[in-house]
């Protein structure tokens, strides 16, 4: 399997993740499954079974995050000394013509992307376009609600 990027605090929050579901959930789900196995049969025992899908759930989650820690490829972009282009895990400032306003996004790894907060999965088309863009460089990205024009303004590595 190849290595797929990941942003320093990216794999952090994918620790604190995995150290949350062993230490605290697992054995929490533990306990609730030993509890209603003490209630008798089980055949009809709704708490049993809801304990055993919650189980489940975060067995796959543990497994999930353990193999995307293990293929990552974790990139500090704090070393990469003065910012010239933009990069996997840059933070960019753009000018947005079509809006007439500043957008700012940090370019992440598909599994730590979230739009709301500005971090643009390193798949999307607004990302495959910045890359290796420069201060200054005018951006045209088709993306799916049509064209785009943006200007890069601020280039940070942090």
């Amino acid at each position: 399997m190849s290595k797929v990027p990941l942003t320093v605090a990216g794999a952090e929050r994918m620790r604190d993740d995995l150290t949350r579901l062993k230490g605290e959930d697992r054995p929490r789900v533990i306990a609730a499954i030993a509890e209603a196995r003490a209630h008798g049969d089980l055949k009809e025992n709704a708490e049993y079974h809801a304990a055993k899908e919650q189980q489940s759930f975060i067995e796959g989650r543990i497994k999930d995050l353990d193999g995307k820690l293990s293929n990552a490829q974790i990139i500090d972009v704090t070393t990469l000394g003065e910012p010239e282009k933009v990069v996997f895990g840059a933070t960019v400032r753009l000018f947005d013509d079509s809006a007439d306003a500043e957008v700012q996004y940090k370019i992440v790894g598909e599994d730590e992307a979230d739009i709301t907060v500005g971090l643009l999965s390193i798949s999307s088309p607004i990302a495959r376009g910045l890359i290796g863009k420069c201060l200054d460089d005018e951006v045209v990205v088709k993306t799916p609600g049509g064209e785009k024009i943006y200007e890069v303004i601020e280039i940070q590595y942090i």
